[in-house]
C-alpha cells in the first residue's frame, strides 16, 4: 500500500472525509462500476483553499485507502506528496465542479457500460420506471469534447451542470454531485440502476408500459426534496460502511 500521509497528522474532519472517500472507491469497485485505474471520485476539504482529495493515478479502486488519497489544489498541484500522479482528465472535470459549487462535497465520475450506453443514446434517460423518475428531475447533459484534458472545457461543463446534481456526459459516462460521499453515492446508485433498467427494457423489444404524467411529476417532486439526501446519510451510508467493514475493512488505513 502506498501511504501519502499519516492519518494521525491530519485534522479530524479531513481524516473522516478520507475514510468516507476511500469507502466510496471501494464501494464503486464492489458494485462493478470501476474501469481499471480510470475514472475518479473527489471530495472537497472544507476551507477557503478549495483543496480536494482524489485517487492516486495508478491504483485500482479496490486498493484505495484513506491515507493514499492525494490532496490537490485548484491549480492541479498536489499538496501532499505521492509516488503516483493525478489523472489529468480527472483534475479537469473535478476542479470544474468544485470551483463553482460550494455544495459539491463529493463528485463521482464513471464509465460504466450501461451508463455510457444511455449517455450515448439520442433520447438519453427516459422516465420508464420509478428509479428513472427519481433521477430525471435533477439530470443535466454535457456534450462530448474528447478526453477531458483541455481546461477550456471547464466553463461549458459548469454551465451545463448548473445547479443540478446528476449528469450524463454524452458518449462518455455518468457524473453525480453530493453534499457528502453518501449523497453522491446514492445519486450514482439511482442513476446507474436507472440506466441498467433502461438498457434491459429496450433489449426486450416490446412496447413500454406507460406511466401517467401525474405520477412522473409526483416522483420528480419527491426527488427534488431533501428526503433522499437525508436517507443517504442517516440510513444508506451507515449500512454500506457496515457492509464494507465486514468484507473489505482495509479502506480505513
Amino acid at each position: 500500500m502506498s501511504r501519502v500521509i499519516e492519518l494521525n497528522t491530519v485534522p479530524e474532519a479531513e481524516r473522516a472525509l478520507r475514510v468516507d472517500l476511500a469507502a466510496t472507491y471501494r464501494l464503486v469497485a464492489l458494485y462493478g462500476w470501476d474501469d481499471l485505474i480510470f475514472t475518479h471520485i473527489s471530495a472537497r476539504i472544507p476551507g477557503p483553499e478549495h483543496h480536494f482529495l482524489i485517487n492516486p493515478y495508478g491504483m485500482m479502486f479496490e486498493e484505495i485507502t484513506a491515507s493514499s488519497l492525494v490532496r490537490v489544489g485548484m491549480d492541479g498541484t498536489p499538496v501532499s506528496a505521492s509516488p503516483y500522479p493525478v489523472n489529468p482528465a480527472g483534475f479537469t472535470i473535478h476542479s470544474a465542479v468544485h470551483a463553482v459549487r460550494e455544495d459539491a462535497g463529493c463528485v463521482i465520475h464513471l464509465h460504466t457500460p450501461d451508463g455510457t450506453a444511455v449517455a450515448t443514446s439520442a433520447k438519453g434517460l427516459l422516465p420508464l420506471n420509478q428509479t428513472a423518475q427519481l433521477v430525471i428531475g435533477d439530470l443535466a447533459y454535457h456534450d462530448y469534447e474528447g478526453v477531458a484534458l483541455d481546461h477550456d472545457e471547464r466553463p461549458r461543463l459548469q454551465r451545463d451542470l448548473g445547479t443540478r446534481n446528476v449528469m450524463l456526459l454524452r458518449n462518455h459516462g455518468t457524473l453525480t454531485v453530493g453534499r457528502s460521499c453518501a449523497d453522491a453515492f446514492l445519486r450514482m446508485y439511482f442513476l446507474e440502476r436507472a440506466c441498467t433498467m433502461q438498457v434491459r427494457t429496450r433489449a426486450l423489444g416490446d412496447a413500454d408500459y406507460p406511466t401517467q404524467d401525474a405520477v412522473i411529476e409526483k416522483n420528480v417532486a419527491l426527488s427534488q426534496s431533501d428526503g433522499l439526501s437525508g436517507l443517504a446519510e442517516t440510513l444508506v451510508w451507515p449500512a454500506l460502511l457496515r457492509k464494507l467493514d465486514r468484507i473489505d475493512p482495509g479502506y480505513r488505513a
